[in-house]
């Protein structure tokens, strides 16, 4: 009876150890697996699509670095540029100019006289 028993159990951890080798011998082979066939998801494009790719990766970073730019200076206000040549800075009078141009020699003494008095003061 123990002869039997030894004998069934054998049977029995050979079939479970054989089992899995039967059912991959009728798996299909992997030879056509990387074959040419249709492109990426049923997609025919081909390896000429795939100049997509980085076309669309550029172009999502430049409108991304234009958007950032743009929203920059519209937070930023104006751009306050270098001041005109007529303006005069802060702190400088007319007539602090006119003794300036007195002093370079651009103007004689009747005409700083005439203006300094046009100017009132």
């Amino acid at each position: 009876m123990q002869k039997v028993l030894i004998a069934i159990c054998t049977a029995a951890i050979a079939a479970l150890f054989l089992a899995p080798s039967a059912v991959l011998a009728q798996a299909p082979s992997d030879a056509e697996r990387y074959a040419y066939g249709p492109g990426m998801m049923g997609w025919g494009g081909g390896w000429m699509m795939m100049i997509f790719g980085p076309l669309f990766m550029i172009l999502f970073l430049a409108v991304l670095i234009a958007a950032v730019v743009f929203l920059s200076r519209w937070a930023g206000g104006p751009w306050q540029g270098s001041a005109t040549p007529h303006a005069t800075p802060s702190g400088r009078t007319p007539l602090d100019i006119l003794k300036e141009r007195f002093a370079r020699g651009e103007i004689d003494k009747e005409e700083f006289e005439e203006r300094r008095r046009v100017l009132g003061e």
